[in-house]
C-alpha cells in the first residue's frame, strides 16, 4: 500500500474485515510518513475517510493500531525468510534467497519495514518484544539449517545465524538509505557472496537430503 492509495468515501459502509484492512492501510501510510509520536488518530481517520468513532470501534487506541500493523509487518518478514529457506535444498542458494528476501522487504513501497527496523517506539515493551521476536524467529530458522548441516550445537548455530540475519538487515537498510545505488540483484549477490564465504567454511558434516 503506497502513500498514493485512494481514500475511501467518508461514511461508506463495508464489511468489518474490509473496514479493518482499510483502516490498517491508512494507518500504515500515516505512521510511516510521520512516525508514531507525530501521528494522530485524527490523521488516520481522515486518511481512511471515516469518523474517529468508526476508527475507535476497531482500535481502542493508537498503540493498539500500531501493534496490529507491527504484527503484520513482522509476520511478513518471518514468512519471507521462511519461504527463502524452504525454496531450495542447496545451501548457497538458500543464502542468496535469504539476502534477497531482506532486500525485498526493505524495498517494499509501503514502507512497512520501518515499523520493524526503524520504530520510534522501541521504549515500549510491547513493541520491543514484537521486534525482537521477529528477529529471533528469523535467526532461529536459519540456525536450524546450520545446525542440521554442520553438526554445531544449537547455541553455536544460533550465534552464526544471528550474525547472518543481522548482516542482511543492516546492509539492506544501508542499501535503501543510500538510494539503491547498487542494483538490487547485484546487492543481493554481493551480500550472499560475503555470507557464503563465511558460513561455507564450516564442514558439511550432516548434509541435508534432497
Amino acid at each position: 500500500m503506497s502513500s498514493d492509495a485512494p481514500v475511501a468515501a467518508r461514511g461508506q459502509r463495508m464489511p468489518r474485515r474490509e473496514r479493518r484492512a482499510q483502516l490498517l492501510a491508512a494507518a500504515r501510510v500515516v505512521f510511516v510518513e510521520q512516525g508514531y509520536h507525530s501521528a494522530a488518530m485524527d490523521d488516520i481517520a481522515e486518511r481512511a475517510g471515516v469518523s474517529k468513532p468508526v476508527l475507535y470501534q476497531h482500535f481502542p487506541g493508537k498503540l493498539d493500531l500500531y501493534l496490529a500493523l507491527l504484527d503484520a509487518s513482522a509476520d511478513a518478514l518471518v514468512a519471507a525468510v521462511r519461504e527463502a529457506l524452504e525454496s531450495t535444498q542447496d545451501n548457497k542458494q538458500r543464502v542468496e534467497a535469504t539476502m534477497a528476501a531482506y532486500l525485498a522487504f526493505v524495498d517494499d513501497p509501503d514502507g512497512a519495514f520501518r515499523l520493524v527496523f526503524q520504530s520510534d517506539l522501541m521504549d515500549q515493551a510491547a513493541v520491543r518484544e514484537r521486534v525482537e521476536r521477529a528477529d529471533d524467529e528469523c535467526a532461529r530458522m536459519v540456525s536450524e539449517v546450520i545446525a542440521t548441516d554442520t553438526g554445531l550445537t544449537g547455541d553455536e548455530a544460533l550465534l552464526l545465524a544471528s550474525a547472518l540475519t543481522g548482516l542482511a538487515q543492516i546492509a539492506s537498510r544501508h542499501w535503501l538509505r543510500s538510494g539503491r545505488r547498487v542494483p538490487k540483484d547485484t546487492a543481493g549477490r554481493l551480500l550472499a557472496g560475503l555470507s557464503w564465504r563465511g558460513i561455507s567454511s564450516f564442514p558439511l558434516t550432516h548434509p541435508a537430503t534432497s
